[in-house]
């Protein structure tokens, strides 16, 4: 894969900046773009669950291999957000029928970035990883409700795009770990996040062989002039997610932004719609997030 065009700093504007982003240019260029520190399970399940004719006797017995990712599966699946019938279940394979492999398969993901700031790979990190955290559940469950009731896209995969949103920014962020002087630069790593975190998710979610809707999403809903299809399409939905988590303490600028996108004309949401949208959703939102374990 070739990697995207970018400017590389001089030496002089800092060695660890410029060793930094000539690492990121050559792991993107040589197409070894992987996150070494991600559980292994979520990683199994992603491969398990990538054959369209896979059992369910065989997802229950991978994710069995991991209790803590089993247990956490039968507290989603009892959870508000998605027990509607109010009966209880103790049982993995009750678990992954009532939740369906899409939403397994985003628990997975969100067990592994959940877990990531106990890695002693990544010590001195756990603040930014749990905010990272933070933010990526945040867009995960307001990408569920807007798919559901702005577009027709399967809420499940809304979600799981909302989940992986921010997966360039963890690879950059793992990376960065090894490079102490380029973390204490604020305004030099931001700089380097801007311009790198979706050419990076783009590569990986290639890499672990995501859905192409899903890898677009991830990679292009920065875009807020992007042209898409008449009908709302997975990006839109992500694009729509994102603006009103990053500016939803900031009604007045939230509503400049989503004037300015083209997702937001598409989806016929402005800031009445996402008004009413928070009244009616408040409840499930903070239901997913929990059950995502935020």
């Amino acid at each position: 894969m070739n990697s995207p065009a970018r400017e590389i700093p001089a030496p002089d504007a800092g060695t660890e900046v410029f060793a930094f982003v000539q690492a990121l240019a050559a792991e993107l260029s040589g197409g070894k773009v992987d996150l070494p520190s991600f559980p292994d399970i979520a990683l199994r399940v992603r491969q398990v669950l990538s054959d369209e004719e896979v059992s369910q006797e065989k997802v229950v017995r991978v994710i069995g291999s991991e209790p803590m990712l089993a247990a956490r599966l039968l507290q989603i699946a009892n959870s508000a957000a998605v027990n509607f019938s109010g009966r209880a279940i103790c049982e993995l394979r009750s678990a992954i029928a009532r939740l369906g492999f899409n939403m397994v398969r985003s628990a997975a993901i969100a067990f592994a970035m959940s877990q990531l700031k106990r890695s002693s790979e990544l010590k001195g990190l756990e603040r930014p990883l749990e905010q990272l955290w933070q933010r990526s559940a945040a867009v995960a469950a307001t990408s569920y409700v807007v798919a559901k009731r702005f577009s027709r896209i399967n809420p499940d995969t809304a979600m799981l795009a909302g989940l992986l949103h921010g997966i360039g920014k963890l690879y950059i962020l793992t990376r960065a770990g090894n490079y102490p002087g380029l973390l204490a630069d604020e305004a030099a790593y931001n700089c380097i996040v801007r311009d790198w975190h979706a050419a990076i998710a783009k590569a990986l979610l290639e890499n672990w062989e995501m859905a192409e809707e899903i890898v677009q999403a991830v990679s292009e809903y920065e875009d807020l002039e992007r042209r898409g299809a008449r009908a709302p399409d997975l990006t839109d939905v992500l694009t729509v997610s994102h603006l009103l988590d990053a500016f939803k303490d900031h009604p007045e600028t939230l509503e400049l932004n989503m004037h300015d996108a083209a997702a937001c004309r598409r989806m016929q949401i402005d800031a009445a719609g996402y008004r009413k949208l928070i009244e009616e959703s408040e409840h499930e939102i903070k239901a997913l997030r929990e059950a995502l374990g935020v």
